[in-house]
């Protein structure tokens, strides 16, 4: 660094410690995605990529990647596409039944002075028997049924219930009523917002956004599950305007080459492996963690020992400004 600023040719990939969000949803215990969350509080969310995370690795070590990225915004993430980091990703634990809640689009979002709205996409790592997910709106409910609905206590029954298993990819599109029941580990992907209305909450003493929530969502929506495609060495587990989901499996003594052309992240879900890149050195990739690509980085080499699997998720490009 030069008077604590961030030297252009010293950016290269960083591990972000995630940022442990409580919820009365979730879990004391996440083993064995985390040995500890630092606190013995109910805690439901892993944020991988938020501002608060804090850098781990390399020259950026003890700051925030909110800080790194408004420092370094052309070389982390490339010419025109802003001061914050796109894609926020989570790892999720519910317990119990998340609210029944709505996001909102790029357009309503900046209505309200934000940035951009809230589309995002559930991979699921973890699925017990019988664990589902509400996917949109049943046919022909309308929003003043959905209100009735709410007031009386009834919303569940409206909703599209989905029964989930490991291996399986959801969209779920700004306006998508939604929600999310226990027995399952979700990686969400989504655009950097947290702008959320809740319709219902299940009696929990909760703030709920009735009225907007209403004012943003819709009936039918393009929300649903997402087959994956085979591609040259990984899988395409979705592809939408926002964002890029990856999936690769790197077996025993074995490496992998992805060129970069869009900043983005990997997190590692099982096995050991180490990141390398020119002019770096190697990066151990840890489960449960994202290392920060920045787009200035021609390719990135991916080495196991022991073998394992990561996904990558990436913007395309101008994702961040609509």
């Amino acid at each position: 660094m030069t008077d604590g600023k961030i030297e252009v040719t010293q950016v290269g990939p960083f591990r972000l410690k995630p940022w442990f969000s409580e919820r009365p949803w979730g879990k004391r215990d996440l083993r064995p995605w985390y040995s500890t969350t630092g606190t013995s509080n109910l805690v439901g969310e892993a944020w991988l990529t938020g501002p608060e995370c804090v850098v781990e690795t390399g020259v950026m070590t003890g700051r925030t990647l909110a800080a790194v990225v408004a420092e370094a915004s052309e070389q982390i993430l490339g010419e025109g596409q802003g001061p914050e980091f796109p894609l926020l990703v989570k790892l999720l634990f519910p317990d119990d039944k998340l609210s029944v809640q709505v996001h909102p689009d790029d357009a309503q979002a900046k209505a309200m002075g934000q940035q951009r709205g809230k589309t995002e996409c559930w991979y699921v790592l973890e699925a017990k028997p019988g664990a589902t997910i509400a996917l949109g709106l049943r046919d022909g409910v309308t929003a003043p049924a959905v209100r009735a609905a709410v007031i009386d206590g009834t919303l569940e029954q409206l909703l599209q219930w989905v029964p989930v298993s490991v291996g399986d990819m959801f969209f779920v599109d700004a306006g998508t009523v939604h929600a999310i029941g226990p027995g399952v580990v979700l990686l969400e992907t989504q655009q950097t917002c947290d702008l959320t209305f809740r319709l219902y909450d299940y009696g929990r003493p909760r703030e709920l956004h009735v009225d907007k929530a209403l004012r943003v969502m819709r009936t039918h929506t393009a929300a649903g599950k997402v087959e994956s495609f085979e591609m040259d060495g990984f899988t395409r587990l979705i592809d939408q305007k926002y964002f890029v989901v990856d999936r690769y499996e790197v077996g025993k003594q074995k490496s992998v080459v992805i060129p970069i052309r869009q900043a983005g992240c990997v997190v590692c879900l099982d096995g050991v492996a180490t990141m390398e890149t020119e002019g770096t050195q190697p990066l151990e990739m840890l489960r449960g963690q994202a290392v920060v690509i920045p787009a200035n980085v021609r390719s990135v080499t991916v080495r196991s020992y022991t073998g394992t699997s990561f996904v990558r998720c990436f913007a395309p490009p101008l994702a961040g400004e609509i």
